[in-house]
């Protein structure tokens, strides 16, 4: 018995003895559960910008004051202010931030007369009464997916980060890639502006109409990797991406965040006169030449400066883009319908429409085995559902033909299809209560815009621009002023008929 017992009692002494011994359990804190690699200039406590409680064992606790998003608008005063203060309070009234000139120019053309300061204060109205307040349940619940309060939509490439995050954090299939802050990088910038919106033209998309036979891969009806939501076809890319400059290349943090006054323009670099006054970031002149350090890969690349006879020897104010642009974004007649109607079989060939939303519902209820989904789309700014499901669809897409007008200063510039809107409204009782209410723009929708597709002019830029003075010749006086802005009108022409040579 005694041989028995000692053994025991001695296992008993080396355990208590190696228990006594072992040091105290160590905290696992906030990197105990979450893998994150920081940048040098962000190398800071967890706390710092999430709060929280850094020494809690479980997560409920650890968890407590959380500030999960600590980038978003609303929390970034506090939490990215104490260090980049006038950065914040610089962004914070941007363009990107406010979508203000975007937002006011698209209620103008459907009667709103006085112009709101900020996106935030578009109105809601769950049954519009009027053409203005469906036109702001359109931008609420289909339009308002790329905003810095928004994480945008559930495709591969186009979700991403709220508030600095937005542009300064990679993200990819809604999930954080790396918390390292850095530059905004193309990937980024394309999260929002792809689409057929400008950026998206700089890579030569464009893309593809919604209906499914004009959709790739024609063969298959299995569900295949759209990363942007819609395929698009691949045209020839901006020369200048082709030669390896990114968006912030031309494009300032001082331009994006502060709405600077100085704002990028092609004679800025490529002009010798412009160049004598003033040199852009990053570019160097070197006697005749002129370099630029690109942001992208660091590398040094030549700038060509203008030498061709043309630039200097004509008559006519011509933007740049009027002779160099490859192809334009022409989206013609943007049509929209709101349904609140259940069935969605009619709209089976149209439910891939850039909108994760609307494909997944229309989806997901012609499928009889499935349980039905509520017809209803989220508030892209409260994220809150309401009834109604918003389909769009275009006349026409077309990128061919450059299309030519006077833009605000007069000059010769390249024009787009952008405000020609139509709006219809189906309730749920199959009542039309709007059919196809247009858009009032006695511009008919065409605006002055840069298209990123710049490429060398060719032979045949004079033959563009001679089509298009031969048009305007021809065009009456009354006519002719209508493809002017209001400003650039002589004051006694008062009554512009709705009509354009185009």
């Amino acid at each position: 018995m005694t041989r028995i017992i000692f053994p025991l009692l001695l296992l008993f002494l080396l355990a208590g003895c190696r228990e006594e011994s072992m040091p105290a359990a160590k905290l696992l804190q906030c990197t105990g559960c979450h893998a994150v690699e920081l940048d040098t200039n962000h190398e800071l406590s967890c706390i710092t910008c999430h709060r929280g409680n850094n020494e809690a064992q479980d997560k409920e606790t650890a968890h407590i004051q959380l500030i999960a998003r600590p980038a978003h608008p609303d929390s970034m005063g506090d939490v990215c202010g104490p260090c980049h203060g006038a950065t914040v309070a610089g962004v914070i009234d941007s363009q990107h931030f406010t979508l203000k000139n975007s937002t006011n120019t698209f209620r103008e053309v459907f009667g709103a007369e006085k112009p709101l300061t900020n996106f935030l204060e578009v109105p809601v109205k769950e049954n519009p009464e009027n053409i203005l307040e469906l036109a702001d349940d359109l931008l609420r619940r289909r339009c308002f997916r790329c905003h810095p309060y928004s994480p945008g939509d559930n495709y591969p490439a186009v979700g991403h980060g709220v508030g600095c995050s937005a542009c300064h954090l990679s993200f990819f299939e809604g999930k954080l890639q790396s918390h390292t802050f850095q530059k905004p990088q193309d990937q980024q910038c394309l999260s929002c502006h792809y689409g057929n919106y400008v950026g998206f033209d700089y890579y030569g998309r464009f893309e593809h109409d919604y209906n499914a036979e004009y959709r790739t891969p024609y063969t298959t009806k299995n569900a295949h990797f759209r990363p942007f939501g819609v395929e698009y076809h691949q045209l020839v890319p901006d020369i200048h991406q082709q030669k390896g400059l990114v968006c912030v290349d031309c494009h300032s943090g001082q331009e994006l965040m502060r709405d600077s006054a100085v704002k990028p323009s092609c004679a800025a670099c490529h002009s010798g006169d412009e160049l004598a006054k003033s040199l852009p970031p990053r570019v160097e002149r070197r006697e005749k030449d002129a370099f630029v350090l690109l942001a992208g890969n660091g590398k040094e690349h030549p700038i060509p400066l203008l030498q061709h006879p043309a630039h200097f020897n004509n008559p006519e104010k011509i933007t740049c883009q009027a002779c160099h642009a490859q192809w334009t974004f022409n989206d013609i007649s943007k049509h929209y319908l709101r349904s609140d109607v259940d069935d969605v079989d009619p709209w089976t060939l149209l439910a891939t429409q850039g909108s994760f939303e609307v494909e997944n519902l229309v989806e997901h209820n012609s499928d009889f085995n499935n349980t039905e989904l509520p017809l209803q789309m989220t508030d892209k700014i409260t994220r809150t559902p309401r009834q109604g499901l918003w389909l769009k669809g275009f006349t026409m897409r077309r990128w061919e033909e450059v299309v030519l007008g006077r833009d605000r200063d007069g000059a010769i510039a390249t024009m787009r299809p952008m405000l020609d809107y139509s709006l219809s409204w189906i309730d749920e009782e199959e009542n039309v209560r709007f059919d196809s209410l247009m858009a009032i723009d006695n511009m008919q929708g065409l605006r002055p815009y840069v298209p990123h597709t710049t490429g060398p002019a060719g032979v045949f830029y004079r033959e563009r621009i001679d089509n298009y003075l031969k048009k305007e010749q021809t065009a009456t006086t009354r006519e002719f002023y209508t493809l002017l802005p209001r400003r650039s009108r002589p004051r006694h022409h008062t009554s512009p008929i709705p009509h354009s040579p185009f």
